[in-house]
Formats: structure tokens, C-alpha cells, sequence
């Protein structure tokens, strides 16, 4: 590649909110994410060596192109120590991660913003922020073709937020009107960039949406995993299901926040989903067979993913292609 292709592309990307570090799709044409969600590592409580002990096994087992962190990664003070022990199987592996927060990570003492400093000191970190708009986690990057200089995939991340802001509504926040117009300037700037076309894409935040409650409860609706209690979605709807219907871009939005739900559920040609709790015992987690972590892997130049869970010693559950298995026959 000349330089001058090689800034005019940085430039495109940055100008399309996409990061400029490049993640690539291997010579199979395959790119894999090992998703942990709800580590809540806390400073010396022993019980977070059981998230240490899984987050190894199974980076180990897969070698992932990409781990995504979906919240509440901290759970105690000091912050930056549950960050440094929670983030360690990753970084000493070289592993390219990006995270988005949860509704706990901020609690203690550092905010959002900080964190997210503190993030930059870490190698091949690749979490970001955009300006001028609520929550602090919203970016997106992009995976490059195997062969080619060209964009084949594209993954949001945004920030679920914490808790409610309004009096009069109780329980957790939502992804503000301001993110979700966000998301749907960026997604028309990239289909309007590939003439028309919506490329393949995924969507990483911490906390459900209401429409995750709306599918799971719906006896036509195909679920495959584990719900063991209702979703624990905001109050409020600010549409990003439906911008996200409307743009026909996002296959599949994956979340944590609910430690007892692993499952999947396809709405209206989304796949909605959970990753799998990875946390030990800080917080609550019976959830059949233990902690462990949700992988996708993706396959260059087509709308489908795999998908599966796993848990302690190598076990694999609920392997799942997408959209094969569940369309109705």
C-alpha cells in the first residue's frame, strides 16, 4: 500500500468514527470475539480468582482475534487494581480488547472518563470515546477484509449508561436520543460509503434493552440458552431497536447486566443476546454449569455468524449458527 492510500484511508475511518487500528479477518476469512461480561473483579476478595482462572482457560482454548469486556468489569476499590487484574489474562496475551461499562464500574472511584484514561496506558487497547454525546463507550471499529484493503464488518459499542436520571422513573439508565442518532448518522455514513450496502455488523453494550423481555417472552420467538430472570431493561425506550431494524446493518446486539441469562433469541431478524456471566462469587451467579464467556465468530462476506458457550474445562454449550437455525422450515 502507498502512503498516500494508507492516509487517505485513516482519514475515511476517522471521519466515520471507525478506529484506525487494524483487526482483520484471517486467511480462512474468519475473525473470532470471546466476550466477558460482569467480571466485577474486586481487590482482594479471593472469590475473583475464579473469573482470573476461566478468563485463562478459555483465551487459551479459543485465541480470539478480539476480547469485548460488555461491563462491569469493576467491582471495588481501587478501581485502576480491578482493571490491572481483571484485564491481565487478556493483555499478557497481546489480544486486541475493546470494553464498553457497566452500570457498576463507576461507583467507586473512578468515573467513566477516567477509566477510560486509564485504559489508554493499556497495549492494544482499542476501547474509544465520541465526543458530544451521552455515556463515554461509544466507537466502533471495523474488521478489514482478509484479501483486500476494504472494510468487511463493522462492530458498535455503546454505553448502557448506570441508573435511571429521572425522579419519577426508577431502575437502571438506557442509550440516550443523542447515541441512538449517533449510531444511525455512522451506520448511513458507512452503507453510503459501500454503495448502498449495509455491511455485515454486530452491536456490544452492558444493559438490555426492552425489547430483550418483548422476544423472550413471545412462545413463537426460537430461545436457545439459559433465562433465569427477567431481563432487567430501562424503563424507557429511546428506539435504538428500531434505528437499528431500519438500518438493516446489525445482525445481533449482545449484552450482559442479567448474570443469570446466557440466551439468544432471534426478533424480527436481530438476534438478541447475552454472553455468559464470567465473574466468581462477588456477586450472584447460579447459573447452570459456572462462569464462562460467549464466542462469535465471524465469516467474511456473509450476513451469518457462529456462536457458542464456554465453560470450565472445555466444555462447549448451545453452538448456534446464525440466521440457519432459526429459520422457520
Amino acid at each position: 500500500m502507498n502512503i498516500r492510500l494508507f492516509f487517505t484511508i485513516v482519514l475515511l475511518l476517522s471521519a466515520l468514527g471507525i478506529s484506525a487500528q487494524t483487526l482483520t479477518f484471517n486467511k480462512e476469512k474468519k475473525f473470532k470475539i470471546v466476550q466477558f461480561t460482569d467480571v466485577h473483579w474486586t481487590p482482594g476478595n479471593d472469590a475473583s480468582k475464579e473469573a482470573e482462572e476461566r478468563m485463562n482457560e478459555i483465551l487459551d482454548c479459543e485465541n480470539p482475534d478480539l476480547v469485548v469486556f460488555t461491563g462491569d468489569v469493576v467491582y471495588g476499590s481501587p478501581a485502576s487494581e480491578a482493571l490491572d487484574k481483571a484485564l491481565q489474562p487478556t493483555v499478557m496475551r497481546n489480544i486486541p480488547f475493546a470494553v464498553t461499562w457497566g452500570n457498576h464500574d463507576d461507583e467507586f472511584d473512578m468515573t467513566r472518563h477516567q477509566l477510560s484514561e486509564y485504559l489508554k496506558g493499556k497495549p492494544n487497547n482499542l476501547t474509544s470515546t465520541t465526543d458530544g454525546i451521552s455515556g463515554v463507550t461509544n466507537y466502533i471499529l471495523s474488521l478489514k477484509s482478509a484479501y483486500t484493503d476494504s472494510i468487511a464488518a463493522v462492530l458498535y459499542f455503546l454505553d448502557s449508561n448506570s441508573y435511571s436520571p429521572l425522579k419519577s422513573v426508577k431502575g437502571y439508565g438506557w442509550i440516550e436520543s443523542d447515541q441512538v442518532e449517533w449510531y444511525r448518522k455512522e451506520s448511513k455514513k458507512i452503507v453510503d460509503s459501500h454503495n448502498g450496502c449495509p455491511l455485515p455488523a454486530l452491536a456490544f453494550f452492558h444493559i438490555p434493552f426492552p425489547e430483550y423481555n418483548e422476544a423472550s417472552r413471545n412462545e413463537n420467538a426460537l430461545l436457545i440458552g439459559t433465562r433465569k430472570e427477567e431481563a432487567c431493561a430501562p424503563k424507557i425506550n429511546t428506539g435504538l431497536y428500531a434505528a437499528m431494524l431500519e438500518q438493516q446493518d446489525v445482525m445481533a446486539t449482545f449484552v450482559g447486566h442479567d448474570h443469570v441469562n446466557d440466551y439468544v433469541v432471534n426478533w424480527n431478524n436481530i438476534l438478541l443476546g447475552y454472553g455468559r456471566f464470567t465473574g466468581g462469587k462477588t456477586v450472584y451467579h447460579d447459573i447452570p454449569g459456572g462462569n464462562g464467556a460467549r464466542v462469535i465468530e465471524l465469516t467474511e462476506g456473509r450476513r451469518e455468524f457462529k456462536s457458542w458457550i464456554r465453560l470450565a474445562a472445555g466444555k462447549v454449550i448451545n453452538e448456534i449458527m446464525y440466521p440457519i437455525d432459526f429459520v422457520k422450515k
